[in-house]
């Protein structure tokens, strides 16, 4: 079976290669009874990958069990996996088989595996060695043939270091070792996502799906999205309810998202040494790339001044760039200035210095005139058909009609 019928199977959407690599990785080793330990954050979609190797492994008819190891409670985990015995505890008032008797001949998933307390994960490795175990509360050695696929969002390296899990069950476990990306290393996968979920909701609440304009999904890719695919989720059903308009536009986006979240803007992390990495140094950083973009705008404006007749065809080419720093001379009024050279006639020329037509040069510095002057002439062009003269200037249709409410063209 390749990949793409293993995603139809099983319900995975994206096409990221990092992702396709697991799915296939898990593929691979679905055909052998090898260990595996799956990692990855938190609702990247790790509980697939065991139904994977246990549905494409000999083992398919035998029994699959999924224990979330973390929600058990310490006293009574060796009792749910491995069995007991009647009067072995208060409460034991009958002989109980556990998770690795019941699921003989199968594939028990242990998810969240980092959180079994140390006297289990002492059983687990023997269970893992040698097939044997005991209950709780007997002496007698019961045998099992199981696979084990564990799953962990913890970095077990740190667990060992801080005595909190057992080196050789870690090496025992990871002979194969599958990691699920984050959603953020999955750019490509998000909207994709999104629009499933969309549908999902549409159908269960019964209304129509909601949509997402350019900005929104700028947006949406531009989100760190901290809880992954579960996060997504989450959002898309709560915009699809609350929200009455199905268009969604970047500015409703960003209601719906965690503040301080929202952008992949530089972060200090852990183990990052404050004295030498600050928050001033992260600002100087932000604001010499905002200067070294004035500086391409300067230069495009040149640009368009020594090639008037090629205005309208540049503006497309570099609308993106002229879009973005506008937001950025918003948020910065006052950018430090910068020597920029200008040729004129042969001569090379610094801003500061002073050559003949100066008054060409202001008026060429005003953005917002040579903006409308652009929409005018594309408009013009295309007989005021505002779709043409969209495609012209590089822009959405959406955005056009905006500038011309903006700046009241007529």
């Amino acid at each position: 079976m390749d990949i793409q019928s293993i995603k139809q199977r099983f319900g995975i959407i994206g096409n990221s290669p990092i992702l396709d690599r697991a799915i296939d990785i898990a593929r691979q080793v679905a055909a052998t009874d090898i260990t595996v330990l799956i990692s990855g954050e938190s609702g990247t979609g790790k509980e697939f990958f065991p139904k994977i190797i246990h549905q494409m492994s000999a083992r398919k008819h035998g029994p699959y069990i999924a224990v979330n190891c973390g929600a058990i409670p310490e006293g009574t985990i060796d009792s749910e996996l491995f069995g007991h015995e009647k009067g072995s505890f208060t409460g034991a008032h009958e002989a109980r088989k556990g998770y690795f008797e019941v699921v003989d001949g199968g594939t028990i998933f242990l998810d969240e595996v980092a959180e079994l307390p140390l006297g289990t994960q002492v059983r687990l490795l023997r269970v893992l060695e040698s097939g044997e175990f005991m209950r709780v509360g007997s002496s007698k050695v019961l045998k099992t043939n199981v696979r084990v696929v564990g799953a962990t969002n913890v970095n077990i390296p740190d667990a060992i270091s801080n005595g909190k899990f057992r080196q050789d069950l870690y090496y025992r476990l990871n002979t194969v070792p599958i990691l699920v990306p984050p959603l953020r290393e999955r750019k490509e996968d998000i909207y994709l996502l999104f629009r499933k979920f969309a549908s999902d909701a549409a159908e269960k609440y019964r209304m129509p799906a909601i949509q997402l304009d350019d900005d929104a999904q700028q947006v949406l890719r531009n989100f760190r999205w901290p809880g992954n695919i579960r996060q997504l989720k989450n959002l898309t059903e709560q915009i699809s309810i609350i929200e009455k308009n199905r268009m969604i536009d970047g500015a409703i986006l960003l209601k719906y998202m965690p503040q301080g979240q929202s952008s992949e803007l530089p972060v200090l992390y852990k183990g990052e040494d404050s004295s030498k990495f600050n928050e001033r140094e992260l600002l100087y950083k932000v604001l010499f790339d905002m200067k070294k973009d004035m500086n391409d705008l300067k230069q495009l404006v040149m640009n368009l001044m020594q090639h008037d007749d090629e205005i309208a065809s540049d503006l497309g080419k570099n609308n993106h760039l002229i879009q973005r720093l506008y937001k950025d001379m918003e948020e910065v009024k006052e950018p430090v200035p910068q020597p920029v050279i200008v040729h004129r006639h042969g001569k090379r020329y610094e801003e500061s210095e002073s050559f003949q037509e100066p008054e060409e040069v202001e008026e060429s510095l005003s953005l917002e005139k040579k903006e409308i002057d652009f929409i005018r002439r594309a408009l013009t062009k295309h007989e005021g058909k505002r779709k043409d003269a969209a495609n012209e200037l590089g822009i959405s249709e959406r955005t056009l009609y905006r500038k011309i409410k903006e700046y009241d063209i007529e």
